[in-house]
């Protein structure tokens, strides 16, 4: 399970929200002991971008082989 004020890795696109697969965000609330979590998303200027409630399958703990990646958010 994922704890509070850890980093959650999204495992899908979620077009709504601007987020997609693979960014990294921080979970700021566990809901039903881990059934879902709040995770906050931001740039790496501290800009919240989104802030959503998502399933426990839609994120995954940091792995130690994971690499961080910067992209630049789409301006629509």
């Amino acid at each position: 399970m994922i704890k509070e004020d850890e980093c959650a890795v999204l495992t899908e696109d979620l077009p709504a929200e601007g987020l997609k697969a693979g960014d990294i965000g921080t979970v700021v609330h566990i809901h039903q002991g881990g059934a879902a979590y709040e995770v906050e998303f931001m740039t790496l200027a501290g800009e919240t971008i989104a802030v959503t409630t998502l399933a426990a399958t839609q994120v995954r703990p940091l792995a130690r082989c994971d690499m961080a990646h910067a992209r630049e958010l789409s301006t629509a």
